[in-house]
């Protein structure tokens, strides 16, 4: 079959990617190598899937379902590898690749989950909750020891940031005061961060998916090491168009952040100033690529913060 890559995806690779950067054109043939170098054999493309991966639902030579997922080397595949190996399927898919050698290609050949159910598909306050309690699980101690893979720091991931949000800021006056606001508090809670685990980095509701082993799992990490209130800081502005498409959406995300701050034991405000960091950043960011509906919403987000 044709593993042509879904629309979503070649939308965002021309939105992100780099000039000159060839990944998009060359991987129906990376593809088609991962699958006969595997002996597998492909149901279909998952659609619309992902905005920086292609994911393949497969299976193996023994009948058994599986994922194959392949995304570009901007995307890190070696530490998301790193990272569901060092979970050992706690709280995350399961790895089935081998060892470091399978991501050459950036491939991952992961535990088949149900594609098609995520907490997302739950009433809010269940969402909610089942979201964080998967998330509990995978705020562990990174791994340590010569030969330990060495995950981005909180600090290294939103230093880049950072330095994109104030250019953007340049050109457009409208959000330099949220920009601003951002970056003070990003140097405010660097300067006191309380605990250091590897988190999951991209944290949502979409991201935890139905299983057979677990009732829900979470996949497609771009991990990075810091604080927990870091990686809860984008659960809270989940849904966010439901949120701004009513009046009480400001007192509605106050409750949130104060009930996800307590169940899994963060600090209120310094969740709040993730949240507001992460918020802007992504807004700024939508706007930099021309999504303009999308960073309208986080903005305003943002200002209740």
């Amino acid at each position: 079959m044709a593993l042509e890559p879904p629309r979503r995806l070649v939308r965002a690779s021309r939105e992100t990617a780099p000039p000159g950067d060839d990944w998009l054109a060359g991987l129906p043939e990376a593809a088609e190598r991962a699958v006969a170098g595997r002996e597998l054999t492909v149901d279909r493309v998952q659609v619309p899937g992902g905005r920086s991966s292609l994911v393949l639902l497969v299976r193996r030579a023994d009948g058994s379902p599986a994922v194959l997922k392949l995304a570009p080397a901007r995307a890190r595949p070696e530490s998301e590898r790193a990272a569901l190996a060092h979970w050992g399927g706690l709280g995350a898919v399961q790895l089935l690749d081998g060892g470091p050698e399978d991501v050459a290609e950036g491939a991952l050949l992961l535990e088949r989950l149900h594609p098609d159910v995520s907490v997302r598909s739950l009433p809010e306050a269940k969402a909610l909750l089942e979201a964080a309690g998967t998330l509990r699980r995978l705020w562990v101690d990174p791994p340590a020891g010569e030969g330990a893979h060495r995950f981005e720091t909180v600090a290294e991931r939103t230093g880049r940031q950072a330095e994109a949000m104030a250019a953007s800021a340049l050109t457009d006056p409208d959000s330099a005061s949220l920009v601003d606001a951002a970056l003070a508090v990003r140097e405010e809670l660097l300067a006191g961060a309380p605990d250091h685990r590897l988190l999951h980095g991209t944290f949502r509701q979409s991201k935890v998916l139905g299983g057979e082993r677990l009732p829900w799992l979470a996949v497609g990490p771009d991990p990075v090491v810091g604080e927990s209130a870091f990686d809860l800081a984008r659960l809270v502005r989940d849904r966010v168009e439901d949120l701004i498409a009513v009046p009480s959406g400001a007192s509605v995300t106050r409750r949130r952040i104060k009930r996800l701050a307590e169940s899994l034991e963060v600090d209120q405000e310094r969740l709040r100033g993730w949240t507001l960091f992460r918020a802007v950043e992504s807004g700024v960011r939508a706007r930099r690529v021309g999504r303009e509906q999308d960073a309208d919403l986080l903005l305003e987000f943002a200002t209740w913060l």
